[in-house]
C-alpha cells in the first residue's frame, strides 16, 4: 500500500487565489459590461528589455549550429553569467564572493522552497507575518510544523508579527529558533528593513547559530539609502545568511525564469553531534542531483541585463513600475486611506477603512469600482485588516484605477 506524505494534508487548499478568481468570475457573469482592472497579481506587464531579446535571439542561433550548440550546461550556472552577477550585484557594493558561491536557477520561488531540504526536520522555523506563502507551505510539507489552528497559525512555527504598530519591523524571536525567513523589501507589505535592523538580525543569528534565509527579489526597487541591497552589506552576514535574488521582477523574467542563490562557504549548520557542515557543499549536492541547470538561451538573456544597454533599459522598466507605485500610494492617501509600502517596493499595503474585514474590502472594491486586489488575510493572521495592491499594471490602468477609487469609492 503506497502511503502519502500526510504533511500535505495540513495545508488548506489554494484558498486565497481560488476564492479571488471565483468572486471575480461570479461578478463578471452578472456584470459582463464591467471593465475589471487587476491590481492584485504580482506579475509584470512590461516586455523584456531589447538587449535581453537580442541576446536570446543570438543564443538561439548558436543552438542551431553544430559548432556552437550546447547540451547540458553546468548545474550551478554558466561562468559568464555568474561573473556578471558578482561584478555588478556584489563587487560593486564592496562584497567579495567566489564563483562557486553563486548558483543560477530557474526562479527564486524554486530556491526558497527547495532550500529547506538541506536542513533537518527538527529545526524550529520563524517567519514574518504576513508572509510570502512559499516559506510557510514548504516547511509544512516537510513536517516542521503541527496542524493549522483555529487562529490561522500552524503549531510549532514561530510567527513574527509585522503590523503598523511595530512599523512592520519583526522583533527578534523570544524563544529558540534555528531558521528565519526574511523578505526585504517585503512581499506583501512593501516595507523594508534598515541596515541597523538587519545588523540586529545578523548578530542574533551568530549568537544563536541560526540561519537567515534572506529573500531580496525586490532589491532593484530600493530607493532609500539606509536600506541595503544585499544582506552581505552587513558585517558578519556571510557567516549566517543565504541570499536569494531573481530576474523576474527586476528584468521581467517571470515567464522566462532565471534567478540565483548565494550560499557563502562560511555559512554552516550542524549535525546532531555538533559537527559544522558548510551549506554550500550541501546545496551544490542538492542542485547537481535534482536540477539540470537553467537553459543556455535564458542565461544569455540574463547576462544581457548587465550590459550597458541592458542596465539602462531594465532601470527604465523598474522606474516605470515605481512611478505606478507612487501614483497608487499618493492616490490612496488623498482618498483618506492609511497606506504603507510603495517606496522601496512595487507593493502597496493599505489599512482597510473602518476596521473592515479584508474580504469585505475586496468585495467593496470589486463591486463599487471594479478593481481587484489581494486581501491581506491571505498572507497570514497579521494581514487581517490590510489589503495589497501592486504596481505591475500598465500606466493607463493604474491611473484609471486610482481615479475610480478617488471619485467613486465610498469610504
Amino acid at each position: 500500500m503506497a502511503l502519502i506524505n500526510e504533511n500535505y494534508l495540513k495545508l488548506p487548499g489554494s484558498y486565497l487565489f481560488a476564492e479571488i478568481a471565483r468572486r471575480v468570475a461570479a461578478y463578471k457573469a452578472e456584470h459582463p459590461e464591467a471593465k475589471i482592472i487587476r491590481l492584485g497579481i504580482g506579475d509584470v506587464t512590461q516586455p523584456l528589455a531589447p538587449a535581453v531579446i537580442t541576446a536570446m535571439h543570438a543564443a538561439v542561433d548558436e543552438m542551431a549550429q553544430a559548432e556552437t550548440f550546447r547540451g547540458y550546461g553546468p548545474e550551478q550556472g554558466y561562468d559568464f553569467l555568474i561573473a556578471k552577477i558578482i561584478e555588478h550585484d556584489y563587487a560593486a557594493r564592496g562584497i567579495s564572493l567566489a564563483n562557486d558561491e553563486v548558483f543560477v536557477s530557474d526562479g527564486a520561488k524554486s530556491d526558497v522552497g527547495n532550500i529547506q531540504e538541506i536542513f533537518g526536520v527538527a529545526n524550529t522555523v520563524a517567519i514574518t507575518d504576513p508572509v510570502y506563502p512559499v516559506y510557510l507551505d514548504t516547511n509544512v510539507m516537510a513536517g516542521r510544523t503541527g496542524a493549522l489552528g483555529d487562529d490561522g497559525r500552524f503549531a510549532g512555527l514561530v510567527y513574527l508579527p509585522c503590523t503598523a504598530e511595530n512599523g512592520f519591523t519583526p522583533a527578534l524571536p523570544a524563544s529558540r529558533v534555528d531558521m528565519v525567513y526574511l523578505c526585504v523589501p517585503n512581499n506583501p507589505t512593501g516595507t523594508a528593513l534598515s541596515r541597523t535592523e538587519l545588523k540586529k538580525w545578523v548578530d542574533w543569528a551568530k549568537a544563536n547559530k541560526a540561519i537567515l534565509l534572506y529573500d531580496s527579489a525586490y532589491e532593484a526597487y530600493i530607493r532609500e539609502p539606509q536600506v541595503p541591497h544585499s544582506i552581505y552589506e552587513v558585517e558578519g552576514a556571510q557567516e549566517v545568511a543565504v541570499e536569494f535574488r531573481s530576474f523576474s521582477k527586476t528584468a521581467g523574467f517571470t515567464g522566462t525564469r532565471c534567478a540565483y542563490t548565494v550560499v557563502p562557504k562560511a555559512v554552516v549548520a550542524y549535525t546532531k553531534d555538533g559537527q559544522a557542515q558548510p551549506l554550500n557543499k550541501l546545496w551544490n549536492r542538492r542542485q547537481t542531483t535534482k536540477f539540470n541547470g537553467t537553459p543556455y538561451v535564458i542565461q544569455k538573456g540574463a547576462e544581457a541585463v548587465y550590459s550597458p544597454a541592458g542596465r539602462e533599459q531594465v532601470k527604465a522598466t523598474v522606474d516605470y513600475y515605481m512611478t505606478n507605485a507612487a501614483i497608487i500610494r499618493e492616490g490612496l492617501q488623498s482618498a483618506g486611506l492609511e497606506v504603507y509600502g510603495g517606496v522601496n517596493a512595487p507593493y502597496i499595503w493599505l489599512k482597510t477603512p473602518n476596521n473592515m474585514d479584508s474580504w469585505a474590502f475586496f468585495d467593496k472594491l470589486l463591486t463599487e469600482v471594479n478593481i481587484v486586489g489581494t486581501p491581506g488575510s491571505g498572507f497570514g493572521p497579521s494581514g487581517a485588516g490590510y489589503f495589497r495592491l501592486t504596481a505591475f499594471g500598465n500606466r493607463e490602468n493604474t491611473e484609471e484605477a486610482i481615479g475610480r477609487i478617488k471619485t467613486k469609492l465610498s469610504i
